[in-house]
C-alpha cells in the first residue's frame, strides 16, 4: 500500500470542476426543441374506488397535446421487488381504485405550465370514498379495511400483509431458560423524507423507434429495464442518458410513475416531454423512508454474554409493497452481523396501509434496527453493572466467523473498532460513573453513548454485476467506459484512481464515459453499497487486461521478458536498464501494426458472490447475502438543557473497518454526511401526517440540519485489507452504515446525561421533558 501512487490518496474529484463551475448538466438543464410540459393528476383521497375518468374537456383545451389514463397503458405492473413470490403490485396509473393521497391517475402534456395545470383541473374523476387505515398494527388486524389481499403464503389470521420474513436458529426457548437475566423492550421511529435537493425530474423524447430518457436516478440500467417492461418495448429501443444527479439517498431507485408518463406522452405526441415534481408533490405523494416498530427480547448470562434473542418487527410499507419486504429481510441481517447470537427467532411483517409507498433511505432500516439493539443492550448492561464497552467486546464478532447463513466475516475489524473508539473518545473517563457531578446551577448536562453496526458491501440484485471497458488511445491516454453512476459518492474519482494505479497514467490522462445504457457496459447502480467493490474490481480487471496487452507488445518490441518490464508515466521500461523504454503511444502503434489492428482494449467483469446462483430468500433468509461486511463503532457526545429539553450533538467519533480507503478524502465526506443525517434523524426530521395527508410538505416546516446544527466529527480507520496491483481486492462500504451507530450513540448519550431512556425517535424536547418529569415523580414517591 505504501508504494501506491493513486489508490489510497485523497485526490480531487473528477466531477468537482464541473460542479463548482456550473458546467455540470442535470436533467433540468437538458434543452430539446419543442419540449412539452407534463403534469400528473393525483388522487386527493387516501382510499377510494374510481368510478369514472373523463379527460375529454382536457383534450379539448387549446395547447394540450396529449392526455393519458390507465386505458392508455398496456396494463403491466411494476414494483421495487419483482420476483415469483413477490410479483409487482403497482400500476403506473391507477386503474380501479386509489390507495394513497397523491397516487397517479392521469397525466397531460401541454405547451406550458399554465395550460398543463388547467388541463389537470378539467379531467373529471368520480370517486367512491373507502375507509382508510394508516397504522400498521391496526391494519394487520382482522376487520381492518382491505387495501390489498394478504400474501397467500402468510397463514396467520392477519390482513393487509404484503410479505413476511421468518427465520430462526439454535434453540431460543432453551437459551432463555439458561439466561440469568431476560429483558423485553419496544422501539419506534418516525417517517422521514430523503431530502434530495434536486427534485424528481424526467425528460423523454421518442424519435422514430427510439425512446431517449434523461432522469434523475440511482441507476440507468434498472430504469431501462422497468421502462421497457411497462411500455412493452425491447431494451434496444430504450436509451437512458447520463446526467448529473443532485442527491438521492435511496429515493430514486425504481420506477416512478412520472417517468413512465413522460415516456408515454412523448410516444403519443412525438415531441419531448418533461415532468418535474414540485417540492409539495415530493413531500405529499412520493416515496419516503421505511418505518419500523421493533420488539426485542434478550436473555443473557451475568457476564453479559448473549444467549438468546427474539425479534418481532412491523413495517408500515404504505399502499404498495415497495421495498417493505426488503427492509424486513435486511433488518434480520443488521441484527445478525455485529454480535454473536447463538439462538435467535426473527419475524418481520410488511403491512399495507393508506400511506404513500415507501422506499429505501440511506441504511435501509439499519439506523432503526441499531438504535433499538444498542439502546436495549445498554439497558441490559446497566442492570448487570457492566459498562457499555465491556458488554460489546464480550459479544462482538471477530475475524473469520461463519454466520448462520454461511456468510463469513473475513477480516472483521469490529473488536478493534470498539477498542479504538473507546480510546479516542476517552469514553470510560467521560461516562457518568466516572465523571464529576454536574454543576447544580447550570441546566446543561453532558452525556456520552456508543453504538456499533455492520453493513453489507454489495449483494445480488438486478443487474447483479458490472462490466467495464478500458481503451488505450493513440497518444497513450485512456478512455474508461462504465455504467457506474456518480450520485455524489465519488464513483468516477475512485474508478479513475484504480485505472491510474493499474496503468501508471495520470488522473488527467483518463476520460470517463459513464451511465449511458447504449454506450457503456451494464452496471449494478449506486444503491447496494457495492460500487467500489463490484464496479471497482471490474475496473481493475479491465485495466489489468489492458496492461497485459501493453506489456506483451512492449516485450516483443524491446526484446525483454514481460517479468522484467515496469510501467510509469505512460511508458514501459526495462527494470534492469530504465533508459530502455517505449511510450504507450509507441506500444499502441506497434499493437495495431503487428496484432491485427488490436487497439489495446481491456475488458473487466465482476459479480459479488460469483458462485451463488441467486440472491437469498427474502422470506426465509436462506442463501448468501454478501461476501464483504463493513464494521464500525461510533461514539456520540451530547449536551442536554434540562430546563428546555433541547439536546444537541456536540461531537461524533467514528472508527470504521472499510477494508482499505481508496480515497480517504471521499471517505471523510461520507462519514461527515452520515453524522449529519443521524443528527437530523435524532433531533429534527419527521414527515407529519394525518389520515394519509402530509401536514408539513415544504422545507420551512420539515426541519433538516443546517450548517449551524453541525457537530464536530472525527473519524479513524481500521485497515483490514490491502490493495495489490493486478490482484482482486476486498473493500467494504462506507456510504450507508455509519448513520446507525451515531443515532444509537445519541440515544444512549441522552440517557447518560439525563437518566431519560427514549425508545422512539425523534428525540424531541417534549419527550425529554416528559421523561425528566417522570423521573422527578418517581424520586418523590421514593422519598415519600
Amino acid at each position: 500500500m505504501s508504494k501506491l501512487k493513486y489508490v489510497g490518496q485523497s485526490l480531487k474529484r473528477k466531477d468537482g470542476p464541473d460542479k463548482v463551475s456550473g458546467r455540470a448538466v442535470y436533467t433540468q438543464d437538458i434543452k430539446l426543441p419543442g419540449t412539452l410540459i407534463g403534469r400528473v393528476l393525483r388522487s386527493p383521497h387516501p382510499h377510494a374506488r374510481i368510478l369514472k375518468i373523463d379527460p375529454s374537456k382536457a383534450l379539448a383545451l387549446p395547447g394540450v397535446k396529449g392526455v393519458i389514463t390507465a386505458k392508455d397503458t398496456i396494463g403491466v405492473k411494476h414494483g421495487f421487488v419483482e420476483t415469483p413470490r413477490y410479483p409487482a403490485d403497482q400500476d403506473v396509473l391507477a386503474i380501479d381504485k386509489v390507495t394513497h393521497v397523491g397516487e397517479e391517475i392521469a397525466a397531460v402534456a401541454a405547451i406550458d405550465d399554465i395550460t398543463a395545470q388547467r388541463a389537470l383541473e378539467l379531467i373529471e374523476v368520480e370517486y367512491e370514498i373507502l375507509p382508510g387505515v394508516f397504522d400498521a398494527e391496526t391494519a394487520m388486524q382482522p376487520g381492518a379495511p382491505e387495501i390489498r389481499p394478504t400474501h397467500p403464503k402468510v397463514k396467520e389470521d392477519l390482513v393487509n400483509i404484503a410479505g413476511k420474513t421468518e427465520t430462526e436458529w439454535g434453540d431460543v426457548e432453551k437459551g432463555f431458560a439458561e439466561a440469568d437475566y431476560i429483558r423485553e423492550d419496544r422501539f419506534e421511529n418516525q417517517l422521514r423524507t430523503h431530502g434530495y435537493l434536486e427534485p424528481q425530474v424526467t425528460l423523454a423524447h421518442w424519435e422514430g423507434d427510439k425512446l431517449n430518457v434523461w432522469t434523475s436516478s440511482m441507476g440507468t440500467f434498472i430504469k431501462r429495464a422497468k421502462l421497457s417492461r411497462t411500455l412493452g418495448l425491447p431494451y434496444s429501443q430504450v436509451r437512458i442518458h447520463k446526467t448529473y444527479v443532485g442527491g438521492t439517498f435511496g429515493g430514486k431507485i425504481d420506477l416512478y410513475s412520472h417517468e413512465y408518463c413522460a415516456a408515454r406522452l412523448s410516444m403519443l405526441t412525438g415531441r419531448p416531454v418533461r415532468i418535474t415534481a414540485n417540492r409539495e408533490e415530493i413531500f405529499s405523494a412520493y416515496r419516503h423512508s421505511q418505518t419500523l416498530t421493533i420488539e426485542i427480547k434478550t436473555g443473557v448470562r451475568k457476564d453479559g454474554t448473549i444467549l438468546a434473542q427474539r425479534f418481532r418487527i412491523i413495517n408500515n410499507a404504505g399502499a404498495h409493497r415497495g421495498s417493505g419486504v426488503v427492509v424486513i429481510f435486511l433488518a434480520w441481517g443488521f441484527i445478525m452481523g455485529p454480535y454473536r447470537i447463538p439462538n435467535l427467532k426473527y419475524e418481520g411483517y410488511a403491512v399495507y396501509t393508506n400511506h404513500t409507498t415507501r422506499a429505501p433511505q440511506r441504511g435501509h432500516g439499519a439506523p432503526k434496527v441499531r438504535f433499538a439493539v444498542e439502546s436495549h443492550l445498554d439497558m441490559i448492561a446497566e442492570h448487570l453493572g457492566i459498562d457499555p464497552i465491556t458488554i460489546r467486546l464480550k459479544n462482538a464478532r471477530g475475524p473469520w466467523e461463519q454466520l448462520p447463513n454461511n456468510d463469513n466475516t473475513h477480516e472483521a475489524g469490529l473488536i478493534d473498532c470498539i477498542k479504538m473508539v473507546s480510546q479516542k473518545s476517552a469514553f470510560l473517563d467521560k461516562w457518568r460513573q466516572a465523571r464529576p457531578p454536574a454543576d447544580p446551577e447550570s441546566p446543561l448536562r453532558r452525556g456520552i453513548g456508543i453504538g456499533v453496526t455492520s453493513y453489507m458491501s454489495g449483494t445480488l440484485i438486478y443487474p447483479n454485476g458490472s462490466g467495464v471497458i478500458v481503451k488505450l488511445n493513440d497518444d497513450g491516454s485512456v478512455i474508461v467506459l462504465t455504467g457506474a453512476l456518480d450520485v455524489g459518492q465519488g464513483a468516477e474519482t475512485v474508478l479513475c484512481q484504480i485505472v491510474a494505479e493499474e496503468l501508471a497514467v495520470g488522473m488527467d490522462d483518463i476520460k470517463l464515459i459513464t451511465s449511458d445504457t447504449d454506450t457503456t457496459p451494464q452496471d449494478i447502480g449506486a444503491w447496494i453499497s457495492g460500487m467500489t467493490y463490484v464496479t471497482g474490481n471490474a475496473t481493475r480487471q479491465a485495466a489489468t487486461h489492458a496492461r497485459e496487452k501493453i506489456l506483451k507488445v512492449a516485450s516483443e518490441e524491446m526484446g525483454v521478458p514481460e517479468e522484467d518490464l515496469g510501467i510509469e508515466d505512460k511508458s514501459v521500461f526495462n527494470l534492469h536498464d530504465p533508459q530502455q523504454r517505449m511510450s504507450y503511444a509507441q506500444v499502441f502503434s506497434a499493437s495495431v501494426a503487428k496484432h491485427r489492428g488490436d487497439t489495446i482494449i481491456g475488458e473487466g467483469f465482476w459479480r459479488t458472490m460469483r458462485d451463488e446462483p441467486t440472491h437469498p430468500s427474502l422470506a426465509t433468509t436462506k442463501g448468501r447475502w454478501t461476501e464483504n461486511y463493513a464494521f464500525s463503532a461510533q461514539v456520540a457526545e451530547v449536551e442536554v438543557d434540562i430546563e428546555t429539553g433541547e439536546a444537541r450533538l456536540i461531537k461524533a467519533y467514528t472508527v470504521h473497518d472499510c477494508g482499505f480507503p481508496v480515497n480517504p478524502g471521499l471517505i471523510k465526506g461520507q462519514v461527515d454526511g452520515q453524522v449529519s443525517m443521524a443528527l437530523g434523524q435524532a433531533f429534527m426530521e419527521e414527515v407529519m401526517t394525518k389520515n394519509g395527508y402530509t401536514l408539513n410538505p415544504n422545507w420551512l416546516d420539515y426541519r433538516m440540519p443546517l450548517i449551524h446544527n453541525m457537530a464536530g466529527s472525527e473519524d479513524f480507520e481500521v485497515i483490514t485489507e490491502q490493495y495489490r496491483i493486478g490482484q482482486p481486492y476486498r473493500t467494504k462500504e462506507v456510504g450507508e452504515g455509519l448513520v446507525s451507530g451515531v443515532l444509537a450513540g445519541i440515544a444512549n448519550a441522552i440517557y447518560d446525561a439525563t437518566g431519560v431512556r427514549l425508545t422512539s425517535a425523534p428525540f424531541t424536547p417534549e419527550k425529554i421533558l416528559a421523561g425528566l418529569r417522570k423521573l422527578e415523580r418517581e424520586k418523590a414517591r421514593e422519598l415519600a
